[in-house]
């Protein structure tokens, strides 16, 4: 698959998000506002594109050749939690006000499981490692791209009149599986139109 191809699938067609559900947990948690949204949607963005590589190289010059596939889960988290960890420092030192609007979510990507889908996609797909981190980037940007609109969605319901019983999360989840529909109006046939 070219490169346009794997980041039209990942950003519209296959979103980690609104078509398999991966992420649900920040997608919810973190689209209060947009600030918080986009700085999530960056984070998320950085560790699973380095993720991607790192995890791709310990899959293929380490894991493999000694015969040690069946800690690629374990190798892979290890992995993202470390990149994380980096990312929670270096958003705590630029904006202390990020940091904290983020709140306990950030070192819960750690546990995000679109992170860890991504590195185990790419292995699944047989990518080769400038492919993965195009799928790295391009899943982060599909992510990024459905946090920041539920944001929007949020703070323009938060000027309406909801009825009660659907005030806050359960408009939130109807918000998510309404934007998951218009989301399946990309499908393959997209990409085949597109790239031919």
């Amino acid at each position: 698959m070219n490169y346009i191809g794997i980041l039209i699938t990942y950003i519209f067609i296959s979103n980690f998000i609104l078509t398999q559900f991966l992420g649900l947990c920040p997608f919810i948690g973190v689209s209060k506002n947009t600030e918080s949204a986009m700085g999530m949607g960056f984070a998320v963005t950085f560790v699973m594109a380095i993720a991607s590589v790192v995890t791709w190289l310990i899959y293929s010059y380490i894991l493999v050749p000694l015969g040690l596939v069946y800690l690629q889960t374990i190798a892979f988290i290890l992995v993202i939690a470390s990149l994380v960890q980096l990312v929670e420092m270096v958003i705590h030192k630029i904006s202390p006000p990020l940091y904290r609007a983020l709140g306990i979510f950030l070192p819960l990507i750690t546990t995000n499981c679109a992170v860890l889908g991504i590195a185990l996609l790419n292995i699944t797909e047989s990518h080769t490692v400038l492919e993965s981190f195009v799928g790295g980037v391009a899943a982060g940007l599909g992510f990024l791209l459905a946090i920041v609109l539920m944001s929007n969605i949020r703070e323009h319901l938060e000027l309406k009149q909801v009825p009660k019983p659907f005030q806050g999360v359960p408009v939130a989840f109807i918000s998510g599986g309404l934007m998951a529909l218009a989301f399946m109006a990309f499908d393959r046939g997209l990409l085949t139109n597109l790239l031919g």
